[in-house]
C-alpha cells in the first residue's frame, strides 16, 4: 500500500466470522538506546473478533501498554517495529503515518491512563469532543455540537449540555474518564483501547467506568483491548485474557477458564496480589518478590525463573515455549505449569518451610 492509497474496510460481502478483526503475528517493538535495544514486545502473537473483549495484563513494564501503542501506531522514532499486524484482513504495521491517521477515531481509538495529561486544558471539553467529528466526518459544528452532548449523555455524564462549555480542570476524575471515553467514541470505531483506565479512582467510580465501557461495547459492536495490571479488573469484562511478562506472552485463555485452571506460575502470582475482602483489616498486599529482567540483556531460560518459587535448573537455560493445553485456545509458557506433579511436589515443600509464595514475608 502506498502513501496515496487510503485504507478501505473490507465490503459487506465478507462476514466478520471469515477472519479475526485483529491479528498479530510475531509482533516486536524494541526501541534503540545508548545501552542497545530494549525489548518491550517481543514476539507477540493474538488474535481478536469483532465485538470481543480482551484483557492484556502484567505487571509496569511488562509490555502491555507499548503492544497497545503499538498497534494504534503511537511510537516515538525510537522504536523499531516487525512482524505482522492485520486488520480487517490487511496489514497495518508499515501503513505510511498519513494512512494509519485515517484508522484513528474512526476504526481505532484509545482511552489513555491519565485524562487529565490527555486533555487540553486550555480547550473547552465540547471542542475536543466535536474536533474529530468535524475532521473525520466532516459535520458542520451545530450537528458536531449535537453529537457531542448525545455521546456525553451515553456516557452518563449529568447535565451534559453545561460541561461542554467546561474545562478539564472542572470536572471530577470520574467525569474525565468519561470525557475521554466520548471523545473516543464519537467516531464509532471498530475498537477501543482502554490503557489503565480505572487508574486513580476509587473503587465504586472504577465500577462505573467499566460499566460504561461494557454498555459501549454491547451497544455498538465493538471489540475493546482492556490493558491493566489487575486481574479484578478484567475478571468480569472480558472474553479472553492475555497475561505479559518481559515483553512477552506467556498464557493467553477464554477469561473463565483462566481463572479455573491457570497454569503459568507468574498468573498465579497476580492473582494472589489481588486483596481481598475477606482478608482482616490491614492485612498486608501479597507481592511478587524480586524486580523484572533487563529488557537490554535478558537472562537465558524463562525470564520469570528468577522471580518463581517453583524454578528449576531446566527454567534458568532452557525457554519455554508457548503450548496448548487440551483446551487449544488455552496457551502457556511453563516447563512446570500449576497443577503439574513437580509445580505440586515443590509446593509442599514450600508450604512445609513456612513460605508463602507470592507474599511479603510474614503476611498469611
Amino acid at each position: 500500500m502506498n502513501e496515496h492509497e487510503s485504507f478501505h474496510h473490507p465490503g459487506p460481502s465478507r462476514t466478520e466470522t471469515d477472519s479475526p478483526l485483529l491479528a498479530l503475528d510475531n509482533l516486536k517493538t524494541h526501541f534503540r538506546t545508548e545501552r542497545g535495544l530494549v525489548r518491550a514486545v517481543d514476539g507477540v502473537t493474538l488474535t481478536l473478533n469483532r465485538g470481543e473483549a480482551l484483557g492484556v495484563v502484567g505487571e509496569s513494564g511488562s509490555g502491555k501498554t507499548v503492544l497497545s501503542r503499538s498497534l494504534m501506531g503511537l511510537l516515538p522514532g525510537s522504536a523499531v517495529t516487525s512482524g505482522s499486524v492485520k486488520f480487517a484482513g490487511q496489514e497495518i504495521l508499515d501503513l505510511p503515518m498519513k494512512q494509519r491517521r485515517h484508522l484513528w477515531g474512526a476504526e481505532m481509538s484509545m482511552v489513555f491512563q491519565n485524562p487529565l495529561n490527555s486533555l487540553n486544558p486550555l480547550m473547552k471539553i465540547g471542542k475536543q469532543i466535536a474536533e474529530p467529528l468535524r475532521l473525520h466526518l466532516s459535520m458542520d459544528k451545530a450537528n458536531a455540537r449535537e453529537t457531542a452532548v448525545a455521546l456525553l449523555k451515553s456516557v452518563r455524564i449529568p447535565e451534559p449540555e453545561r460541561r461542554l462549555n467546561q474545562y478539564p480542570h472542572e470536572l471530577s476524575g470520574g467525569m474525565r474518564q468519561r470525557v475521554m471515553i466520548a471523545m473516543a467514541l464519537a467516531c464509532g470505531p471498530t475498537v477501543l483501547f482502554a490503557d489503565e483506565p480505572t487508574t486513580a479512582l476509587d473503587v465504586t467510580v472504577q465500577a462505573q467506568i467499566l460499566e460504561v465501557i461494557g454498555e459501549q461495547r454491547r451497544d455498538r459492536n465493538m471489540s475493546v483491548v482492556l490493558v491493566t495490571h489487575d486481574l479484578g479488573v478484567v475478571a468480569g469484562h472480558t472474553d479472553q485474557i492475555a497475561v505479559m511478562y518481559s515483553g512477552k506472552l506467556v498464557e493467553r485463555a477464554p477469561t473463565k477458564t483462566l481463572f479455573a485452571e491457570m497454569r503459568m506460575p507468574y498468573t498465579k502470582s497476580l492473582l494472589k496480589s489481588i486483596p481481598k475482602l475477606a482478608d482482616p483489616s490491614h492485612t498486608r498486599l501479597a507481592t511478587i518478590t524480586g524486580r523484572p529482567p533487563d529488557l537490554v540483556n535478558p537472562p537465558k531460560g524463562c525470564n520469570f525463573a528468577q522471580r518463581c518459587p517453583y524454578a528449576r535448573p531446566k527454567c534458568h537455560v532452557e525457554e519455554p515455549a508457548l503450548e496448548p493445553t487440551a483446551d487449544p485456545n488455552h496457551v502457556f509458557a511453563c516447563w512446570y505449569p500449576v497443577g503439574s506433579p513437580e509445580f505440586t511436589e515443590r509446593e509442599a515443600e514450600l508450604e512445609a518451610a513456612g513460605y508463602v509464595p507470592a507474599t511479603v514475608a510474614g503476611v498469611s
